[in-house]
């Protein structure tokens, strides 16, 4: 069992003494941003900003967003999917994996759908349909310190990997989560049920007025080393298989999920977007100030840098930057 001893926010007799989470930071966060038109040329360009050589000879897990059979920006488009698999493979990553869990579907189907089982024979990397895992592919996380009732199982490919690499959309989210981004994405590494125990953990999840919070939890338990959202299109209502569209025309990578999705809602508040989304800080949103609160990114929208990879990028980089601030 895989423990956990952070504090409830609504908790105020647990002691966090003990914590072995890192408790909110406020060191500086980079979160690059590219304008393109070209997909190709976009994820050149931004995974161009990072070294991806330090994942050469290591294992790597590989989160996409396969949530449902419905296209970009509902699913992570397979274009997509394929610039950031080339990128790894062409570094010389010793074990390439992506696993994945659907909620609106069975995963093994939407991937089919998808493309992603043609690109994994295409370009040689194993995929995991988290549905047909049994008991031994999950580690139970205990429930100590969340807001969880009895803890949940996290894929074991995400905790045993060397690295992990995430690919997110980016849209809303009406069935309690507001909007689904890196955070959110988690939540199909999390088991729906387990061979051998009696409970729903995603009944759970979506039938708890904690639900925003219990996502960000998911994140402090295990380690990203990169995240890449897709924002060529975005939901701006509904969601996640449907809503309204926009064509911001946007790639944006960072090291941290916080950040990330913090300038993710800027985007979707410069369209405008959900009341739900629209309203207050940014940084007091349930999803970003639970996972603030855990260490898992920035704590504040002061801590993110915001670096345009093109002159393209410039102009929506000031825009964010006061969304932000506001």
């Amino acid at each position: 069992m895989y423990p956990f001893t952070g504090p409830r926010e609504d908790d105020e007799t647990v002691d966090n003494g003990d914590s072995d989470m890192n408790g909110p930071s406020d060191v500086e966060s980079d979160v690059y941003i590219v304008k393109a038109s070209n997909r190709q040329e976009g994820l050149e360009s931004i995974l161009g900003e990072f070294d991806l050589t330090k994942y050469s000879g290591k294992s790597v897990a590989l989160k996409a967003n396969y949530n449902d059979d419905h296209p970009f920006p509902a699913s992570t488009h397979v274009d997509t999917l394929r610039e950031i698999v080339s990128a790894l493979k062409g570094v010389g990553v010793a074990e390439l994996t992506l696993a994945e869990r659907s909620g609106m579907g069975v995963a093994r189907a939407v991937m089919e759908d998808r493309g992603v089982y043609g690109l994994a024979e295409e370009l040689g990397f194993e995929v995991i349909s988290l549905d047909e895992v049994g008991a031994e592919g999950w580690v139970k996380v205990d429930a100590e310190g969340l807001h969880w009732d009895d803890g949940f199982y996290i894929s074991k490919a995400f905790l045993e990997a060397d690295y992990v690499v995430q690919t997110c959309c980016l849209k809303t989210h009406r069935f309690g989560g507001h909007f689904t981004m890196s955070l959110k994405n988690s939540v199909g590494l999390v088991a729906k049920t387990v061979p051998g125990v009696n409970h729903n953990y995603m009944n759970e999840l979506h039938g708890s007025s904690h639900q925003r919070r219990m996502i960000a939890e998911i994140n402090a338990l295990y380690d990203v080393d990169l995240v890449v959202m897709d924002a060529m299109k975005a939901f701006v209502t509904g969601g996640p298989e449907a809503g309204d569209t926009v064509e911001p025309s946007l790639f944006l990578a960072s090291r941290d999920r916080v950040a990330l999705d913090a300038v993710g809602v800027a985007i979707l508040r410069r369209y405008g977007s959900t009341d739900e989304v629209m309203g207050g800080s940014i940084f007091e949103l349930d999803q970003i100030k639970r996972a603030a609160e855990l260490g898992v990114g920035v704590s504040n929208a002061d801590a993110i840098s915001l670096i345009p990879v093109n002159d393209e990028a410039q102009g929506i980089v000031g825009e964010l930057e006061e969304i932000l601030k506001n």
